[in-house]
């Protein structure tokens, strides 16, 4: 009988539990540990690739309440969350390990057991581990960032690696699309905060009548459904980074609350009066030229040079045209592994596409076409209807207009082309409805 690939580790304070289960066990999975106490659980998680614990819930003669198990179960959870635990516990204590359930266990089983019901558990406990390994690796191939060859955008990554070390505000500036979060996520990670949060608040999609309660917090009673004192982002940020997305969008009578916050790195909540210190890091991003915003007197002089100690520019893909096919072999395969595909690959027509189509909406309208046509695709090859490119956009001819300006274009093109469905432009673009909203309005691009 050929046996799972699997590691399982049996706790228990009985000797003879142990022989009896590793006796049984090993027969069907390749490795088993026995240890008879937890309290080197850690230690041996942290040498050992375990994929299931079978956990006893009671160590101590005189003790069986299962506290020791349940204690055990979420230090082994918060060790090593992808390992799968079920709990060992005697008849008349199943009370208890439905708590364990609660707490993270995968399931739980009487002792004495029947030898069929704790094989079958386990196989499904390795099925789990096997499904959450899958998430974690996942996670970490997502966190992966794509940079290029490009000089533009090398020239860019290497300015975000130097000021990362720092505490500079930082700016970054560049199209819908270009990767402003990405180049925020990567000043944080590299920075001395990495280990601390990373708040993101997209600022054009926030309603400016909850501006103040989102940003800053409230007291509890400080409007109707204040129900609990509650933190705001930046609070929430404490001791790692903030980054404010579409800060250009910020009506101007918020401009001032907000400059007061990043001046004094101080905030007060709604409706109450306490002056609460904050330690964060501030990074920004917007796809307008705030100088011109400031010059139009929409945008207030002290805030852009409070937020632009340091500023970051984002090339678009026109400006980086030997980064199409590369890029889009990183999204190819970045969505490979999201939908759990086999090994799909871009034909002659859709590659020439690629390369010659605009890409108004930069990175992200090329993974949105990506991933639509990795679900739509026949026999693992990708064709230019699958990425619905078929009407290359003429874009590329408005490359010395301001940006203001492509945009207005841009949007005013995919409004067209979906017969001004709000929904569909604001996928294609990349923006949230209340954003694309903003835009129509600033544009004047009613229909």
């Amino acid at each position: 009988m050929k046996k799972t690939k699997a590691t399982i580790l049996i706790i228990d304070d009985q000797e003879d539990i142990l022989f009896a289960a590793k006796m049984l066990l090993k027969k069907h999975f390749e490795i088993i540990y026995t240890i008879n106490s937890p309290k080197n659980v850690l230690q041996l998680l942290a040498e050992n690739d375990v994929d299931v614990v079978l956990l006893d819930m009671n160590y101590r003669i005189g003790f069986e309440d299962g506290r020791e198990g349940l204690y055990f179960l979420k230090e082994i959870k918060k060790f090593s969350p992808k390992t799968i635990v079920i709990l060992l516990t005697a008849f008349g204590k199943v009370e208890t390990a439905v708590e364990g359930l609660k707490n993270g266990a995968f399931d739980y089983v009487l002792k004495p057991w029947d030898n069929l019901k704790l094989l079958e558990t386990i196989k499904l406990a390795v099925e789990a581990a096997r499904k959450e390994k899958k998430k974690v690796e996942t996670k970490e191939e997502s966190d992966v960032h794509f940079v290029g060859t490009s000089a533009l955008i090398q020239k860019a990554y290497a300015l975000g690696l130097k000021v990362a070390k720092t505490e500079a505000n930082v700016l970054i500036l560049g199209e819908n699309g270009t990767g402003k979060y990405v180049m925020a996520r990567y000043i944080h990670q590299h920075s001395d905060r990495k280990n601390q949060a990373f708040i993101h608040v997209d600022l054009g999609s926030l309603n400016e009548h909850i501006f103040e309660s989102e940003l800053f917090g409230y007291a509890k009673g400080a409007f109707t459904d204040a129900k609990v004192d509650t933190p705001g982002r930046f609070e929430n940020a404490q001791n790692g980074t903030i980054f404010l997305d579409e800060i250009g969008n910020v009506p101007l009578h918020l401009q001032a609350k907000l400059l007061q916050v990043i001046q004094t790195k101080t905030v007060t909540r709604l409706g109450e009066s306490k002056v609460r210190t904050l330690n964060v890091r501030i990074l920004t991003a917007t796809n307008q030229n705030l100088k011109e915003e400031v010059v139009q007197k929409r945008f207030r002089e002290d805030l852009y040079y409070r937020i632009n100690t340091m500023e970051i520019i984002l090339p678009s893909l026109r400006e980086r045209k030997e980064d199409k096919i590369p890029l889009a072999n990183f999204l190819l395969n970045k969505m490979i592994l999201k939908y759990e595909r086999n090994e799909i690959i871009f034909d002659d027509k859709a590659i020439v596409h690629i390369q010659n189509h605009a890409w108004n909406g930069n990175i992200r309208e090329m993974e949105n076409r990506i991933e639509r046509a990795v679900i739509l695709c026949e026999n693992n090859i990708i064709s230019t209807a699958d990425l619905d490119l078929d009407q290359i956009t003429a874009f590329e001819s408005h490359d010395e207009l301001p940006l203001t300006d492509r945009e207005k274009i841009t949007i005013q093109s995919v409004l067209i082309k979906h017969g001004y469905n709000i929904s569909k432009t604001a996928e294609e673009l990349g923006l949230s409805r209340a954003a694309l909203y903003r835009r129509i309005e600033k544009y004047n691009l009613n229909h």
